[in-house]
């Protein structure tokens, strides 16, 4: 097969003619060649429109190429009426068509169509031949038959890919050429045709877009809006999720493709390349004394333009050791010379001690999996260039995110405030943590020998309170009638890795209200309990509690006490800890590592930015933020750096996850940092938005580049906070593991051998998030418990009236489709379209005679439903909607009483009326709950004899019924039955049937009701 390809640019047009009424056009181009067909974007209200994109097409038979042609159309597209307008055609036929190194854009005169055609202007096109084989390598996109929208929910079926076109010639110094073609005249008799014929229009192939070096420095296409859900449930577009092709390391993503660009491979190919310059301070040595005690105070300070990064200080060293990194963004680099200047510290001014200067054009690339650059020692210069004693061991190179002093080095984009405390530098950086494995602990209290009280001459009133960590929970009393107690009774806890608390029972007698004597207790380690990964019995075994007198553990073990208890302790691994919503799981792996399955896919995020972010804090005057994203997926938490001073922020930082189930949630969040330790800084880090992902809804090997919309609930109302801009990729590893993931269990089976209840899983949940915030807090930099909060979804199970509305009206969303098949099957019966009733009809008696077709016709009706609605399956993961959240129209006292604190902290006469009205709600509840249970009870008393006239009738009529059905075939019965329900309108009354009757006069249980 031929590499040949036949490329033009569409750059631009002149002088269009005015077509909107309006006195402009909304013009875009179309081009046909070969049998192909590709479109431009539109261009609104533009009489001298700027396109500057390419298309490329196949040529199947270069022998035939100058007898081939290509028509350039240009069309106005009418909003209105969805349809289009003639501006004016360029045809060229194959003769004109030069290689790539000759062609140069022309501004060819735009023809008329026909005789009455009336058109003007110039249109600029740059047409070539190439055999460029990287064009071969890359995946052809379909191209859609229909007219350009500016539907949001339409354009994401646009296969066409825009960049800009690189010309030699600056664009200021762009040399006009105008070229007159002569037509062909075969070629107008086949455009005559086409006229004629527009029925008949080439079929539509495929266009492989063009990539150049330039365009790392070009400006990314606007993005295009892609709608979310389906019209009912549609929203704001400001709102709405953005589809977006920027260039990132692996090269341009074109309808969820890479295309590659360039022939280096990257492993972070899912983020735009960002170069840095990385200087490395090691050491120092022989530093000339610069003090009056024949020391020094030495430290470094890297200098390049307005970015200056600076080492700590040492007290009193000729000879220091730094070993620290700093990172400069190249993009902002403004000076040509890199200075490394140490200093001496001192009260006053600091002293020049020496310096040493790189040319930045010398400095060497480097790009992994390249081994580090070595450091070297450099003699330190004086100001004015001549060397002095002293030698500074430094690494200097130019690098990519990709580098591994990426993460542990001082980035001038994260530059500090002034205000700020010099240990909130360590606050700024990324960083991987890694959540601790949890596990469900399990006590059964079983029963306490031999207790003592305090005073003789009553039996004890005991319970037991079991301990770990900050969980504390306690048994029944027993009010014993000896001094044994027995409870059998199991208690529930959550530990995590490694396990630093022990389990602490104490027996304690109820002395008297308030006031609480105890008589034992006993200390284990979780690390002695005994382990558990499935249903099996735990043996149990009995302690010797001891003398609460010490508080010293070593003490209260050498000290025994004759009371003992029996109880039995594990430590479950059968179980998933939920540590995060159920609806947004994003593990689902039970704790023992022997019952994990290999996983089927990798998951890999690129954090490319956030825009319009908005203000959180004040600095200087002016509305600012320092914000950093944080993704969670399993027990992997990533946190990006902190762009510090900057609501366009850029992170370009790629990350990975191993996949274990599809029916997980990956979530992305944005915060603002509070942490610099800045004057009036409240300690709180504010969310900002987050974002959820399912891995279902992903494809196989597709890239996603999309914006999302930052939306967050306010007392206010919704607010969007931003937008942030993601490239997500989920690769299959075993395409068969994967799909027999879709027949087990969701959960691992200890939740259905022994599953516990949902009060006792609402509060373990609550535990593991606070042990998870509590681990993570502990990290450095720590992850604060309101973003763990936050990413984990706490507060989803407290009460709302917005969201129980959102879920009421997702109900009804489900079942509309079967009110809409009653509502049809109602117009069949009432004759509205006697066509269709006949056919029901006929259809209905061929089901009847034939019932073993009933199945089969179902289930190829939903088969064929299936592959029609193939054609509109979204292209897209969903995204937070606020019309399906309710959030667009929500009551601003609905919202007030939403984030409102738990208990309530407002005042009586608001919480009076709110509570009126959820007992009004309520109220309505209660009625239709009532109702329900009335239909149930009136079908329960058709054979119970509460009405013995109403059960004599209806068992009468049971016996004829059995008769006639036995007599009678079952297939003259439905056919019977359904012609009587689909009967004709002239057959019916206006007043309920008989059985309907019937039944509406049965007794229920309301008369007993008080």
């Amino acid at each position: 097969m031929s590499n040949l390809k036949l490329g033009v640019d569409v750059v631009s047009a002149h002088n269009l003619l005015p077509k909107d009424g309006q006195g402009s056009s909304s013009a875009f181009v179309e081009l046909y060649f070969d049998g192909q067909r590709f479109r431009t974007t539109i261009k609104e209200k533009d009489l001298s429109p700027v396109w500057n994109e390419s298309f490329y097409f196949n040529i199947s038979d270069p022998t035939n190429l100058h007898y081939l042609a290509l028509d350039v159309c240009v069309y106005n597209n009418i909003t209105a009426t969805n349809s289009r307008s003639f501006l004016g055609k360029v045809c060229l036929n194959g003769n004109s068509f030069v290689p790539y190194s000759d062609a140069v854009v022309l501004h060819y005169p735009l023809e008329k169509r026909g005789i009455f055609s009336r058109v003007r202007g110039e249109l600029g096109l740059k047409v070539y031949v190439t055999d460029d084989p990287s064009i071969k390598s890359s995946t052809p996109l379909p191209v859609v038959e229909s007219l350009p929208s500016k539907d949001p929910g339409l354009t994401h079926r646009q296969a066409y890919m825009l960049h800009p076109v690189s010309n030699s010639v600056p664009p200021n110094r762009v040399e006009r050429h105008t070229f007159h073609h002569l037509p062909n005249s075969n070629h107008q008799q086949q455009q005559q045709q086409q006229q004629q014929q527009p029925s008949s229009a080439p079929p539509v192939n495929h266009h492989v877009p063009k990539y150049v070096a330039d365009e790392m420095k070009a400006e990314a296409q606007p993005p295009k809006l892609v709608r979310m859900h389906s019209a009912s449930s549609s929203q704001p577009v400001d709102y709405a999720l953005k589809e977006t092709s920027p260039l990132l390391g692996g090269g341009r993503v074109v309808g969820g493709r890479v295309i590659h660009g360039d022939k280096t491979a990257s492993t972070y190919d899912l983020v735009e390349r960002m170069f840095f310059l990385y200087v490395r301070v090691v050491k120092a040595r022989d530093l000339p004394a610069m003090d009056v005690t024949g020391s020094i105070d030495p430290f470094v300070e890297v200098k390049i333009g307005n970015y200056k990064g600076i080492t700590k200080h040492f007290e009193k060293k000729q000879n220091p050791e730094w070993n620290q990194v700093f990172a400069f963004s190249r993009e902002r680099m403004q000076a040509s010379v890199l200075e490394v200047v140490i200093k001496d510290k001192d009260l006053v001014k600091d002293d020049f001690v020496g310096i040493v200067r790189f040319d930045i054009n010398e400095i060497p690339l480097r790009v992994p999996p390249d081994s580090p650059l070595a450091p070297e020692w450099y003699r330190l210069e004086d100001k004015k260039g001549e060397k002095i004693k002293g030698e500074l061991m430094l690494a200097v190179w130019i690098g990519t995110q990709a580098d591994e002093a990426f993460s542990e080095a001082w980035h001038s984009d994260a530059a500090m405030p002034v205000d700020s405390i010099p240990a909130a530098s360590t606050m700024i950086r990324s960083k991987v943590y890694h959540a601790p494995r949890l596990w469900y602990v399990l006590v059964n209290v079983i029963e306490a020998q031999d207790l003592v009280p305090s005073e003789k001459n009553r039996f004890p009133d005991v319970y037991v309170k079991v301990q770990i960590g900050n969980q504390v929970f306690k048994t029944k009393t027993c009010q014993a009638r000896t001094f044994s107690a027995f409870w059998n009774e199991d208690l529930l806890f959550v530990a995590a890795e490694p396990f630093e608390d022990h389990l602490v029972l104490s027996v304690e007698d109820r002395v008297g209200p308030g006031k609480n004597e105890i008589i034992g207790r006993v200390i284990i380690p979780l690390s002695s309990v005994e382990k558990r990964a499935d249903d099996r019995i735990i043996h149990s075994r009995w302690f010797n509690l001891e003398k609460p007198v010490a508080v010293d553990v070593d003490q209260l073990k050498k000290e025994k006490f004759s009371s003992r208890i029996h109880l039995r302790a594990c430590l479950d691994g059968g179980y998933h800890v939920l540590d995060e919503s159920t609806n947004y799981s994003s593990d689902l792996r039970p704790t023992a590592k022997q019952l994990w399955r290999p996983p089927i896919g990798l998951l890999e995020l690129g954090i490319l930015n956030a825009v319009g972010l908005h203000p959180m804090k004040t600095r200087d005057g002016r509305g600012t933020s320092d914000t950093y994203c944080v993704a969670k997926y399993g027990h992997k938490w990533v946190r990006t750096r902190t762009i510090i001073d900057n609501l366009q922020a850029k992170y370009n930082e790629q990350y990975t996850w191993e996949v274990f189930d599809p029916a997980t949630v990956l979530t992305v969040g944005v915060f603002d940092n509070n942490q610099l330790g800045e004057k009036g800084s409240n300690g709180k880090d504010l969310k900002i938005g987050k974002v959820r992902i399912r891995i279902s809804t992903l494809e196989t090997g597709r890239v996603y580049t999309h914006s999302y919309p930052l939306l967050v609930l306010h007392p206010t109302g919704v607010k969007k906070m931003g937008e942030l801009h993601l490239a997500i990729r989920f690769t299959c590893t075993s395409f068969v593991n994967m799909l027999y993931q879709y027949s087990r269990p969701l959960l691992p089976k200890m939740h259905y051998v022994r599953p516990f209840t949902v009060m006792q899983l609402d509060m373990l949940r609550h535990q593991a998030v606070n042990i998870v915030a509590l681990r993570l807090g502990r990290a450095e930099p720590p992850l604060r418990k309101e973003v763990v909060e936050y990413m984990s979804d706490v507060d989803s199970h407290l009460w709302s009236m917005r969201r129980s509305k959102a879920n009421f009206f997702r109900l009804m969303t489900v079942f509309s489709g079967l009110f809409s098949a009653g509502k049809w099957f109602g117009e069949i019966c009432m004759w509205k379209n006697p066509i269709t009733t006949v056919l029901v009809h006929v259809l209905y008696l061929m089901l009847a005679c034939f019932p073993e077709l009933i199945l089969p016709t179902v289930f190829l009706y939903m088969f064929l439903i299936g592959v029609w609605n193939y054609r509109y399956r979204p292209r897209y993961p969903p995204h937070m909607n606020t019309k399906i959240s309710q959030a667009e129209t929500v009551h601003p006292d609905e919202l007030d009483e939403e984030f409102d604190t738990f208990p309530t902290s407002r005042s009586p006469e608001l919480v009076r009326m709110r509570y009126d009205r959820l007992r009004s709600v309520a109220g309505r509840i209660q009625t239709v709950v009532g109702d329900i249970a009335t239909q149930g009870e009136r079908f329960q008393s058709l054979l119970s004899w509460r009405d013995p006239r109403a059960t004599a009738i209806f068992i009468l009529f049971c016996l004829v019924a059995a008769l006639v059905l036995f007599v009678t075939p079952f297939q003259v019965i439905a056919a019977l039955a359904g012609f009587y329900i689909m009967r004709h309108p002239r057959f019916r009354y206006r007043m309920p049937s008989v059985p309907i009757n019937f039944f509406r006069r049965l007794p229920a249980r309301t008369d007993s009701m008080l």
